[in-house]
């Protein structure tokens, strides 16, 4: 079959190539990135540019077939509403998809469409899938600093509409435009340009808007490369009988919102109720993608942000995706400034034209988010000032970073996210200071637990500076510098990282009621005050399972727990989300740090009587190479014996003793039972005893009043007051001369018995080792032997976070 036939028959070319390759091309690109991430060894420079370019030409290859497929399936759809597609919506979501390339690259990204609202008669996915051939066209051969314009225009065939795409590229020779919609033909200019491509996005533009009863054609543009046009058929020309009827009776529900509490709701909808009319509004380019791993694309870690927005399988999750595969219709770059319960509809802005409309809706779901808690008075308008809060700041800050312009880096902010950033910052050698107006960094952390943290990072070179308030960002044009209360601090980067807060504008003008913490108020089973209006993600209130009380901690985890609540709800169901542990986890360096439950101050401000321990432990047996300290904090209540909550960092397995803690808190489990849980066992993954039964058990031996505990902080606040006591190391002689604490008096364990008599016992006497196991042996042979103000400090040299003598 030569290339003519194929040409003439696009539904059996891609029968033909798509399904026969799909397959395989699969494999090879998931084998790729496997490669690529060096999960089967490290790669040379050279290796890697070739595997690099390897994958980018399976990424076209995939491409193409994706295409093919849309087109396919859409051409053979039997219904006329299926046939029909919303132009202007359609033409913005292709330019919010290439905005941020053509940002990059300084290209001039025009889209005029605002007057024009036509629905045209082509499936949605083949429209989609012909502008992104054109579009993609155009930025292939468009040099930097050039320009792309979109425009629909007045068009000269009845019954059409024509679009336009026009750049400032290369251009088509005129001898050779009625060629260049041939199958795997390039032009001249093409070829000498070395740009590489699979030849085939112009043939199917072609192909699909002529059997639509288009017409396709190229032509020399106003900037000097190249315009093609299309005539697309308005939707007057398309058989439309049943149409009105099909979509009055179809079940109409309105998701504003996206990222991940939006397109889980959209996604569990579709499965419920395959008949349902979804509509996803977004005012973002991207509609979902993980936000939680931004830092790790701004490192290096995640080279490709295209990452973010993909299934595991590799599938971009873009308005193509969710549109062909889970037939919800994305709407980006479109704001909701208005609902009207009464009418049940909400308006809604384009954002690029300033055009608005009603949408009418059967039930309304919000996910609207949070927005980054910038304090007023700072100058966020300088140049490389960020928030990290999207694709587009995670985008700039790479940027910034790769070309050297961003080498003293002022994190405004030392919580979750200011933490996880600054690794990736120093990772690609930048000098980073933290400056955080609390007392200690990470407030979900107790402070004898975040200052831990604020060590490690003071030992990889981070300057923690607490306690501080940021009075402006200094600089002409670009940041220089950060102006605080403790002095000024070096900046030609600042993010901004002190917090979110819920985005309840649109809740607030439309009269729902709205929780003590600022959060949408909703119930169980996230159904707001209205009774078709439910919400979820990082814009709802929670309820904490310890104290009953609301709550509010915006995550992922529980952003898409609530959304499948809200959406099978909204279907008839009857799921609850119950609440929430405040469950949560972030690296840093090497340090893995997490909580869950309650810290000891939030148990004493909610009533209960909490027993705290502090206990370091190698996270699996000693003598296994990959061994690592974990040093953890368990919080108990005293009258009950109920496990309250748990906080662990280090460079051990954090994770996994936070998901068992987090399981035993919601079991409502005592320490007593938490001490005989059943885990896996096995060298490599723990030690025979669980850090985290060590703890359960350490904890019964304080409540039944076995020893007596005093941490670090009331061991530094004694030597500060001048108290007069005995701080008693019993580690070995050589421990002590690598390093020891100061005020301390060395007696190791093993001679105890034998020199108790050097030690007074009209004095209290605090004894300690690396981890205080030694300790506590130390402390009950001082006990049997008459000694009766004897304590130990939990967690020993490892959770000691003040100065040591070497």
């Amino acid at each position: 079959m030569d290339t003519k036939e194929l040409g003439s028959d696009p539904v059996m070319f891609a029968s033909l190539i798509a399904h026969q390759l799909q397959s395989p091309l699969s494999s090879v690109a998931q084998a790729l990135q496997a490669v690529l991430g060096e999960y089967s060894g490290p790669l040379l420079p050279g290796q890697r540019g070739s595997l690099e370019k390897a994958n980018e030409r399976c990424v076209q290859a995939m491409t193409a077939v994706r295409r093919m497929l849309a087109i396919l399936e859409a051409r053979q759809g039997d219904r006329p509403v299926a046939r029909q597609a919303p132009l202007t919506t359609v033409l913005r979501q292709v330019h919010g998809r290439y905005a941020d390339e053509a940002t990059r690259r300084k290209i001039e990204f025009l889209i005029d469409v605002a007057a024009e609202h036509a629905r045209v008669g082509l499936a949605e996915p083949a429209l989609t899938e012909i502008f992104n051939a054109l579009v993609e066209n155009a930025l292939k051969y468009t040099p930097d600093g050039g320009r792309i314009r979109l425009a629909i225009l007045p068009s000269g065939r009845e019954g059409c509409v024509r679009v336009s795409v026009a750049d400032s590229g290369i251009g088509i020779p005129e001898s050779e435009r009625d060629q260049v919609f041939q199958p795997f033909f390039r032009a001249s200019t093409a070829r000498a340009s070395q740009k590489s491509g699979i030849g085939l996005g112009l043939a199917f533009v072609r192909e699909v808007v002529t059997a639509a009863g288009g017409g396709v054609g190229v032509g020399r543009g106003p900037d000097g490369g190249a315009e093609f046009w299309l005539d697309l058929p308005s939707v007057a020309r398309v058989e439309a009988a049943g149409t009105e009827a099909e979509c009055a009776d179809a079940f109409r529900v309105l998701i504003v919102g996206g990222v991940s509490a939006g397109s889980k709701a959209a996604s569990k909808l579709v499965r419920l109720r395959p008949d349902a009319e979804v509509t996803v509004v977004d005012r973002g380019s991207v509609m979902a993608y993980a936000g939680c791993g931004l830092p790790y694309y701004v490192s290096g870690v995640v080279r490709d942000y295209r990452q973010l927005i993909s299934s595991p399988a590799g599938t971009m999750r873009d308005a193509v995706f969710f549109h062909h595969v889970k037939n919800v219709r994305m709407r980006n770059h479109t704001e909701a400034v208005e609902i009207d319960r009464a009418g049940k509809r909400v308006r809604l802005r384009d954002l690029f034209g300033g055009a608005e409309t009603w949408l009418p809706y059967d039930k309304l779901v919000l996910c609207t988010g949070a927005v980054a808690a910038v304090p007023a008075h700072l100058d966020t308008k300088l140049r490389n000032v960020f928030t990290l809060h999207g694709v587009r700041d995670a985008e700039g800050i790479k940027a910034a970073m790769a070309e050297g312009k961003a080498r003293d880096v002022v994190i405004v902010g030392g919580g979750l996210l200011g933490i996880e950033i600054t690794e990736c910052l120093v990772s690609r050698g930048a000098r980073v200071t933290i400056v955080e107006k609390r007392p200690n960094v990470l407030s979900v952390l107790d402070p004898d637990m975040a200052v831990l943290v604020e060590k490690h990072l003071a030992s990889h070179g981070v300057k923690v500076v607490t306690g501080a308030t940021v009075h402006s960002l200094d600089g002409e044009g670009s940041v220089r510098s950060v102006t605080t209360d403790q002095g000024r601090f070096a900046a030609d980067m600042a993010i901004l990282a002190s917090g979110i807060r819920p985005n309840v504008d649109l809740a607030r003008q439309a009269g729902l009621t709205l929780g003590g913490t600022g959060a949408i108020l909703v119930d169980r089973g996230m159904l707001t005050s209205d009774p078709d209006i439910y919400a979820a993600g990082d814009c709802v209130e929670a309820t904490n399972l310890v104290t009953g009380r609301p709550c509010y901690m915006p995550l992922g985890t529980t952003a898409n727990k609530q959304a499948r609540v809200a959406a099978v709800n909204l279907c008839g169901g009857a799921d609850v989300f119950p609440g929430i542990l405040e469950t949560c986890i972030c690296k840093t360096f090497d340090y893995t740090t997490g909580r869950t439950g309650l810290g000891e101050a939030a148990a004493r401000a909610a009533g209960f009587e909490p027993v705290c321990v502090l206990v370091p432990g190698p996270d699996r047996e000693h003598y296994m190479p990959n061994v690592g300290m974990l040093l953890l904090k368990l919080v108990v209540d005293a009258k009950t014996r109920r496990l309250l909550g748990l906080q662990a960092t280090g460079p051990g397995a954090a994770d996994k003793r936070i998901d068992v803690a987090a399981m035993a808190i919601w079991g409502g489990m005592t320490v007593d039972e938490l001490a005989n849980a059943d885990l896996g066992y096995a060298p490599p993954y723990s030690p025979a005893m669980d850090n985290i039964i060590t703890a359960a058990n350490v904890a019964r031996n304080k409540l039944d009043g076995l020893f007596t505990g005093v941490t670090p902080a009331q061991v530094h606040e004694m030597m500060k007051a001048r108290r007069d006591f005995v701080f008693l190391d019993v580690r070995a002689p050589e421990e002590f001369a690598r390093a020891h604490l100061p005020q301390s008096t060395p007696i190791p364990l093993g001679v105890l018995r034998s020199r108790q008599g050097e030690l007074p016992k009209d004095r209290a006497i605090v004894t300690f080792c690396d981890i205080s196991l030694r300790g506590y042996e130390a402390s009950l042979i001082l006990r049997a032997a008459g000694f009766k103000d004897v304590a130990v400090m939990e967690g020993g040299m490892a959770m000691w976070p003040y100065d040591v003598v070497t």
